[in-house]
């Protein structure tokens, strides 16, 4: 199946649109005087994480939002990591904070995400944040999570009543896009690693998402003829000459053959994700707006964390 294929759910299209978006929402609100900032916190030096802080900037800067990157040394204390982000939290100049991962094994990666204000929390990751899904308010998501349901809603599939499979149960990507999903009306399946028969749940489902960390663990006989699938899983897989390549948790090459609908690994979740992060941070800003209203009766920036 050629990449141009309609069946490849790529993402660029999708979060292209998003983008478009964000930048038309940023662009209206710089002019009111509300210019929008993201504040990426790194710790220690990852070569892998320079590269989506790179692209983080490039979307952003598409996107008409301001990106500053603040790096630390490795052997910064979690102390001092909560130290700056409260004092960001209290700076009415910054929108939304991304802590990029992985972190040095010291610092606490919950107790850091827990850290950032929920008004500031663009990942959609704090307890807060995540707890809210539950109650339908679902704006601020994790962003895989969004970008794994924006990507089936593009197919055109009606999500009511639709039997989905969610294989993978994680609190940041799995259990939110089940109830994402619920609230559009699917009815939802979750497997994780004690379900009996993985194989029988996900051949019965309209819609397949996958996040598992297990290269190429779905194969065409797990899948139901028609069905869109949506594979977040990204595995490094090493070749006979030694070199290696990026795969999913799907084995596409089988796949493809029966779905619909499939996401290339990579250039499927991975740009949609991307997106959904300028689009949490308007959403941030929208809602600290309202309570800069709500609480000092003005427009100005006067937020500080409490």
């Amino acid at each position: 199946m050629p990449l141009d294929d309609t069946r490849y759910l790529k993402g660029g299209p999708v979060a292209a649109r998003i983008i478009a978006e964000v930048r038309a929402a940023a662009d209206s609100a710089t002019a009111e005087g509300f210019r929008p900032k993201l504040v990426s916190i790194t710790v220690g030096d990852v070569a892998a994480v320079d590269v989506y802080v790179r692209n983080q900037r490039a979307k952003a800067e598409l996107g008409g939002i301001d990106f500053e990157e603040r790096r630390f040394p490795a052997e910064l204390t979690a102390g001092e990591l909560e130290a700056a982000i409260h004092g960001m939290n209290a700076d009415p100049r910054v929108t939304g904070i991304i802590i990029q991962r992985p972190v040095p094994p010291h610092i606490p990666i919950k107790a850091i995400q827990a850290a950032i204000h929920p008004l500031k929390d663009v990942e959609g990751m704090h307890p807060a944040s995540i707890g809210n899904i539950v109650y339908n308010e679902l704006d601020l998501a994790p962003c895989t999570a969004a970008a794994s349901v924006e990507l089936l809603k593009a197919t055109g599939l009606d999500l009511k009543g639709l039997e989905v499979v969610m294989v993978g149960h994680s609190e940041i990507v799995g259990k939110p896009i089940a109830f994402l999903l619920m609230s559009e009306g699917a009815t939802v399946t979750v497997c994780h690693h004690m379900t009996r028969s993985v194989a029988a749940h996900a051949r019965r489902a309209d819609a397949l998402f996958v996040a598992v960390g297990k290269p190429r663990l779905i194969k065409a006989d797990m899948v139901k003829p028609g069905a869109a699938v949506i594979d977040i899983g990204i595995n490094a897989e090493t070749l006979a000459d030694g070199s290696t390549r990026i795969v999913g948790d799907v084995d596409t090459d089988s796949v493809k053959e029966v779905a619909s609908w499939i996401t290339p690994v990579p250039g499927g979740v991975g740009p949609v994700t991307v997106a959904i992060l300028l689009r949490n941070t308007m959403v941030a800003l929208n809602r600290q707006r309202a309570l800069y209203r709500e609480t000092y009766g003005t427009s100005e920036r006067q937020f500080a964390a409490e």
